[in-house]
């Protein structure tokens, strides 16, 4: 089927929920996409932070395949090997004895939502209320989106849960001053990704973590779109030199396929008991699999390193672009999550962007976003760069 082919089906049949959509993906490889009518790009978004080790990686094509041969489903009613292995892979590389498999980040979060306010309740000292962050993103479910910080999610939905209030991000006082004594965690995004590609002064995650502990209060860090690599780093938080007290991670766990964990100290996961939270699909043999390819690669030796150096290569290539252009006002990131702020709208580059060959796409209004593969190079990371600065010269 060519473009239009497509596009009149999804017409007849799909909801619209996604407006208007410039072409149709069908083929990819590495850091490469091929559209239904031939054209190849070069992707430098990876299905929104997702395919970090690029498209068809051969080690998880493997394991997707073997296990499909295997044994696809059973249901958490019973063990499931792939699962556990894939648990004990990230209890061994992160703070988090125990873990809880879904199905995307949003249901990700929803665990570590539903965990937190029942483990006060076990203490006997129920404390539901949970602080999020103004411009934060943890989904599109009903707690998630009234957990995020950004009204035009919500519109249209309301009433939004109780039990949520949010604060300024990076700023302690704020969060100081809201909580009470019926708050039982903070949710935040160590960088928070689609409200701008916003990091944190350095001493911002520090000093929550030592909040959370004086006034004993939950630290729930959303690493959906930060953990698994992306910023050079198994996880984001692991550059603060601090520890969470529940995680979330999704995205590039599967490397495509898709599954979401939420991962948690022992004494938190006493919250939970048989039968308070479950799910059919989540953490099943096929998407494990995938998964445990996945980290494995994400850990061999100087792979991390290798997404540092490059991303340090792409902001300092961008910081140079910047003094070029007056429309770029600011350059931010750490490893391969990269924003470009811009003093116009972000839509129109990012479709110039793609017609040029360049994937990518927006963060907020006026926040040009790269979440490459893991695995691009130098020289996508130059052409790209060179794009960028051919696209902002016609604008």
């Amino acid at each position: 089927m060519n473009t239009q082919e497509i596009k009149a089906l999804n017409d007849k049949y799909i909801i619209n929920t996604y407006g208007e959509r410039k072409l149709a993906f069908v083929r990819g490889l590495g850091s490469r996409l091929w559209d239904a009518d031939g054209k190849e790009y070069l992707d430098f978004f990876a299905g929104i932070a997702v395919v970090s080790l690029g498209h068809c990686h051969p080690a998880v094509t493997e394991a997707i395949c073997t296990q499909a041969r295997t044994l696809v489903h059973t249901s958490n009613l019973y063990y499931i090997e792939p699962q556990v292995r894939l648990a004990e892979l990230l209890a061994t590389h992160s703070f988090a004895d125990r873990w809880f498999f879904a199905n995307c980040g949003a249901t990700a979060n929803e665990s570590a939502i539903k965990l937190a306010r029942r483990y006060w309740a076990q203490q006997g000292t129920p404390k539901p209320h949970i602080i999020a962050a103004e411009n934060s993103f943890h989904g599109r479910t009903l707690a998630t989106i009234t957990a995020t910080g950004q009204k035009k999610y919500q519109a249209g939905f309301e009433p939004m849960m109780p039990g949520f209030s949010h604060v300024p991000y990076d700023d302690v006082a704020a969060l100081e001053a809201a909580i009470t004594p019926e708050t039982g965690a903070i949710l935040l995004e160590p960088i928070q990704g689609e409200g701008g590609v916003r990091v944190p002064d350095e001493l911002y995650l520090p000093a929550v973590r030592r909040l959370c502990d004086e006034r004993g209060v939950l630290l729930i860090f959303d690493e959906v779109q930060t953990g698994m690599g992306r910023t050079g780093k198994l996880f984001c938080h692991e550059h603060a030199g601090i520890a969470p007290d529940i995680v979330t991670v999704a995205k590039a766990l599967g490397n495509g396929v898709p599954i979401g964990a939420m991962g948690c100290t022992e004494t938190v996961a006493s919250g939970f008991a048989p039968g308070t939270h479950a799910t059919t699909f989540g953490g099943n043999p096929l998407c494990c699999a995938a998964a445990v390819a996945t980290l494995n690669v994400l850990l061999a030796d100087g792979f991390l390193q290798a997404v540092r150096e490059t991303g340090a290569y792409f902001m300092e290539a961008l910081a140079g672009l910047a003094a070029k252009h007056a429309a770029i006002k600011d350059v931010r990131g750490k490893g391969l999550m990269v924003g470009v702020e811009l003093d116009k709208p972000a839509g129109p580059i990012v479709g110039k962007m793609l017609d040029a060959g360049i994937v990518c796409g927006p963060a907020g209004p006026n926040v040009l976003r790269f979440a490459p593969p893991l695995i691009v190079t130098r020289n996508d990371v130059d052409r790209v760069v060179s794009t960028l600065d051919a696209v902002l010269g016609e604008a």
